[in-house]
């Protein structure tokens, strides 16, 4: 569903920038004498035990994303003019456009990270180390280390990365699923420049969707949440990490009454499937829809009465072709109420359980369907349509071939403004495929390629794709145009 400029721009995500490195101390290894769930009603809650074991862990995190040079399209206002003697330099007379290569700037910035494991692993958001070329991490004793990307996965906003090093400070994962409303809760980051700052609330939601990721089921809490919270802990009263923090609703971009922390249940369902398989193995329903209320409130709007026999669960308002939802016989007008006995009143609580499935799982999926209560048993699929182990985004090594960005004169001898050179082919998908050295790529399937970068980007999104397959046009050195597709996989 697309939101109003005013809704996106309540959404901020938590920007990253420069604070003073985190602190990390030894981690406690005894419990506390008293959980949250003995403390006696009414009576305040000692937050000193869950806060000292989250400091110890929560990281600083250093992005850095190098200058780079990039060519680029411009408007040139004399790019018409005849130029018979080059006064003016190669790429005039390009209909008032010319290439021209830029320097971007450097960028830096900071997030928080939470160490799982002894060893290094550490988990952070994603929009945290997202085209990073540098990661530092800095613990409480001033010691850096250089991270590398585990993995990332974009939809649920989450990314894994380690560091080498011995008997470091962990956090205790917890169970999210059994946190309550009202329950109080730490957040536990390096926001505006503080670091190693605790911030005390409760829970005020859970399975929250605000339309931020491709999948989520946020926890809301009032616990004060700024930029450079992001990647952080949320920690519940035993000392125990039961989210990871991501956002902020806020006008103004800064705290305003609700932040939003990815519950571990996704999170350690992440960090499985990246270490295990490189990438996230996601089960696909195969439909579109919403909420049962929202499809009633936006029917009533439109004068329209209707009688789901539900306001809860989940409206079908498109089944997608050949997906799993198909398969078992659902249409559009079903409303799904539970799944594996588990009751659905909205979308972010069927993201969330499917999530934790993997493709080849049997789910057993009760609906209405004309009021009347059906059950059927559905095989999972993944984003390719199967139920196979999905492999992680292929680089561009599977091609095996080289490429360089077209020179001037092959631009003038062929009359294009871009393209990429295939200077050498020695095996790999692009032999198997009989695309030749000297082509010049200028398209590959949505893609418009005038940079190494450009292709990789493409690669990568066509292999995990519903169709593996790399569709590239473009020209022999003879002017000739041409069309291959290039499988990805075997």
């Amino acid at each position: 569903m697309k939101k109003t400029y005013k809704q996106l721009a309540t959404i901020a995500m938590l920007a990253i920038m420069t604070i003073t490195p985190a602190a990390c101390t030894a981690n406690p290894k005894e419990a506390p004498l008293q959980s949250a769930a003995q403390t006696t009603a009414g009576q305040p809650v000692d937050l000193t035990y869950a806060a000292e074991q989250a400091v110890q862990a929560v990281v600083h995190i250093k992005f850095v994303q190098n200058s780079k040079t990039q060519t680029v399209t411009v408007e040139d206002p004399f790019g018409d003019f005849f130029d018979p003697f080059g006064f003016f330099g190669q790429g005039r007379g390009n209909g008032g456009h010319r290439q021209q290569q830029v320097q971007t700037p450097k960028r830096e910035g900071i997030g928080s990270g939470v160490i799982i494991s002894a060893d290094g692993y550490i988990v952070t958001n994603n929009h945290v180390v997202e085209g990073a070329d540098e990661l530092l991490v800095t613990l409480n004793d001033n010691r850096e280390f250089s991270a590398k990307i585990i993995g990332t996965d974009k939809t649920t906003d989450l990314a894994l990365i380690k560091i080498n090093g011995k008997e470091l400070p962990t956090l205790p994962i917890g169970d999210s699923e059994k946190l309550r409303i009202g329950e109080w809760v730490l957040a536990v980051g390096n926001p505006m420049g503080l670091t190693s700052t605790v911030t005390a609330g409760i829970v005020s939601a859970k399975a929250r969707s605000i339309g931020a990721n491709g999948v989520e089921s946020f926890i809301q809490t009032d616990a004060a949440i700024n930029a450079g919270n992001s990647g952080g802990a949320l920690v519940n009263v035993n000392g125990q990490l039961v989210g990871i923090n991501a956002m902020l609703v806020s006008q103004t971009g800064s705290y305003s009454g609700y932040g939003f922390a990815i519950p571990t249940t996704l999170m350690n369902k992440v960090v499985d499937d990246i270490k295990q398989y490189g990438t996230v193995q996601r089960p696909m329903l195969g439909i579109a829809g919403q909420d049962a209320h929202k499809y009633i409130d936006a029917e009533k709007s439109k004068g329209n009465e209707v009688d789901l026999g539900t306001n809860d669960g989940i409206y079908i308002a498109e089944i997608q072709a050949d997906g799993s939802a198909e398969d078992a016989g659902l249409k559009k007008g079903d409303v799904i109420i539970s799944i594996d006995g588990k009751k659905i009143t909205k979308m972010a609580e069927l993201q969330e359980y499917l999530f934790m499935k993997k493709p080849g799982d049997k789910v057993e999926v009760t609906y209405l369907r004309n009021k009347s209560k059906k059950t059927i048993t559905m095989t999972l699929k993944n984003e390719q349509g199967n139920t196979k182990v999905v492999k992680g985004a292929a680089d561009l090594d599977i091609l095996g071939a080289q490429f360089r960005p077209i020179t001037e004169q092959m631009k003038e001898d062929l009359g294009i403004k871009y393209g990429l050179e295939v200077t050498k082919v020695s095996g790999g998908k692009m032999k198997e495929a009989g695309v030749p050295r000297g082509f010049i790529i200028q398209k590959a399937n949505d893609t418009t390629i005038k940079t190494i970068e450009d292709m990789q980007d493409a690669v990568k999104s066509a292999s995990t794709s519903k169709e593996p397959v790399l569709y590239i046009s473009g020209y022999f050195p003879t002017g000739k145009k041409a069309y291959f597709a290039v499988p990805l996989q075997d």
